[in-house]
């Protein structure tokens, strides 16, 4: 079993990249030393087919466990569905607080911090999300900033899209060394832009 488990959960409408683009560097991490395993899961379970937002279906690996790490994409803020669903609903916020208060860090890209703040979890927090969803962040207890990767502790935020990339290497820096995040970002010939808030 590896030290650390992550997980990046799923639902109709995620935006692929927020989800893949961390779930890459992962998987690089771990191939090149970090004790990590990462799963893509959903809320339903095992062999669930999800339709991304610009209509890839990617395949779950299982449910959402009880992983050290969660990272909750973005996805469709804008239309009737992806995180605008999923607040409505109201489960995946729920399940995102329940492994919050179980002692998970909790990460959000993008839009995902909507979720993240209708669980509860950006109360009094710095947070980032994309440009669309700006304004309604700013909307709630949250303390809406304007940068790429945004640590507070326990809770992390993403801007748009690909600073999802940013912020999978800066949690890999953060738990498993700077070497092992240079050496993936070389592998994926990404350069991160910007500097970590918080």
């Amino acid at each position: 079993m590896s030290e650390t488990t992550a997980e990046i959960v799923l639902f109709d409408g995620f935006d692929e990249l927020d989800a893949i683009g961390p779930y890459e560097v992962f998987e690089n991490a771990a191939d090149l030393g970090a004790d990590l395993e990462t799963r893509l899961v959903t809320l339903e379970g095992d062999d669930d087919i999800v339709a991304a937002s610009h209509g890839l279906g990617v395949e779950s690996q299982g449910t959402l466990g009880k992983p050290d790490l969660l990272v909750v994409p973005g996805g469709g803020w804008t239309g009737e569905g992806g995180v605008r669903a999923v607040v409505e609903d109201g489960s995946l916020p729920d399940a995102v607080d329940e492994r919050y208060t179980a002692g998970a860090t909790v990460a959000s890209v993008c839009t995902g911090a909507m979720i993240l703040s209708e669980a509860g979890l950006l109360e009094g927090r710095p947070a980032a999300t994309h440009p669309v969803a700006v304004d309604d962040l700013a909307g709630t207890d949250a303390t809406v900033v304007d940068e790429r990767v945004v640590d507070d502790g326990d809770v992390l935020s993403a801007g748009g899209v690909t600073s999802g990339i940013d912020l999978a290497l800066w949690i890999v820096e953060r738990e498993f060394g700077e070497d092992v995040a240079d050496a993936v970002g070389e592998r994926m010939a990404h350069e991160r832009r910007g500097e970590v808030f918080g």
